[in-house]
């Protein structure tokens, strides 16, 4: 087995022997998922798990069981997909974030059945063509689904492999990056490994999320300890090491929760719907819908003058949120009216519709996460005004 540049000596048990320790651990004590094949077993779908390694990217697998499974009912294969209109894919996908990865999964689908007559192919060229598919997700395929001997590196395999090396440089970037691709690899070419190649990269991502884990490793319970440089030195606390990443961006936003009342057939009452704008193809939350929204410094003002051009008098303050997303933390102000004559195109949006409200708090409802956090909050019942205590008497105070 090659040690990998940067990296010290791939393990201080054999490396034969560490091969079948993790895997015998996978067998018995690995999670049971729904697009996961029974160690040992016949291969899965390779549609199910390529929506799977979708779902999952920078996603807890307790996040994505029950949205998995939604998906594969209502698509259940590339040409099902492939037909559904990206309105109601990104519908699906609420909740889960990141909603690019539902963009490039659906282009792909329609990528496979144009080129590939439904079929997602197995040379690893044209897996590299298709849309949305880098080296974490084509080794996956290629090893999981196809049963092929490659490698496969994402951040529980990265922070396991970095521990195992003693890698001493940040593994999500240059150098570092390179020595857990290139100790991967090597771990490939074990006869062990690669006989069951999908079984040992899962081992290894499952080793990382139940054991291997960021700030409290598990190591009494590790199967293969013995083959862990950083265990060894006392050093599992120190590594992978991580350069502190930048703060996140503070925006000003400022949205508005517009409502109406629509008749039912119960006079005494009628349905809540929300007014919502669909963003453009491009940028953040790319075609999704929320409630009508302003971003950057003069947000408030820029928001105002629109409600007071709509004929939304009277607006009622709902109060500030903050939503944090990778690289940007938005301070927000929420606003409630009762609908006007409201055009959202002048503030950027490229549709609107009335939603009923129940279905805008829905778990398929294309709403991104903040524009749901502001429709809940404007549902949400005011606070009754605390009663004026009663000022005592002369008497009273005696």
């Amino acid at each position: 087995m090659r040690a990998p540049p940067g990296a010290e000596p791939p393990a201080l048990a054999p490396a034969a022997a560490t091969a079948r320790a993790l895997l015998a651990w996978y067998t018995h004590a690995g999670r049971r998922l729904p697009w996961r094949a029974v160690p040992g077993g016949p291969l899965p779908d390779p549609y199910g798990v390529l929506v799977s390694e979708f779902m999952l990217q920078q996603t807890r697998v307790e996040t994505v069981r029950a949205p998995w499974a939604r998906w594969m009912a209502r698509w259940p294969d590339f040409s099902s997909l492939a037909n559904a209109t990206l309105d109601a894919v990104l519908a699906q996908w609420t909740g889960l974030g990141y909603y690019a990865r539902a963009r490039h999964l659906h282009r792909l689908a329609q990528t496979v059945v144009r080129d590939h007559g439904g079929a997602l192919p197995r040379a690893q060229a044209a897996l590299a063509a298709l849309p949305g598919l880098g080296p974490y997700t084509q080794g996956a395929l290629r090893s999981v689904a196809f049963g092929e001997p490659a490698a496969l590196v994402d951040g529980n395999v990265a922070r396991v492999l970095a521990r195992w090396h003693a890698v001493q440089v940040d593994v999500r970037q240059g150098a570092g990056r390179r020595a857990v691709w290139a100790a991967a690899q090597a771990w490939m070419d074990v006869p062990e490994a690669s006989a069951h190649p999908g079984d040992w990269n899962q081992a290894l991502m499952e080793l990382g999320a139940v054991v291997c884990v960021p700030g409290a490793p598990r190591c009494g319970a590790c199967p293969v300890a013995a083959a862990c440089r950083a265990h060894a030195e006392g050093r599992e606390l120190d590594l992978p090491v991580r350069v502190r990443p930048p703060a996140p961006r503070v925006v000003a936003a400022c949205y508005a929760v517009l409502t109406r009342t629509v008749a039912t057939a119960d006079a005494d009452s009628g349905d809540q719907e929300v007014l919502v704008g669909q963003r453009p193809a491009q940028g953040r939350w790319a075609g999704l819908w929320e409630p009508p929204g302003c971003e950057g410094p003069d947000a408030h003002d820029r928001l105002h003058a629109w409600l007071g051009a709509a004929g939304c008098d009277s607006p009622r303050a709902l109060g500030s949120l903050v939503h944090v997303l990778t690289h940007r933390r938005y301070e927000v102000q929420g606003w409630a009216a009762a609908a006007g004559s409201a055009d959202l195109a002048c503030l950027g949006y490229v549709a609107q519709r009335w939603m009923p409200v129940a279905a805008a708090l829905g778990i398929t409802a294309g709403l991104s996460k903040l524009g749901q956090r502001l429709v809940e909050l404007a549902a949400a019942p005011a606070p009754s005004p605390r009663p004026a205590r009663a000022r005592a008497t002369p008497a009273e105070k005696g």
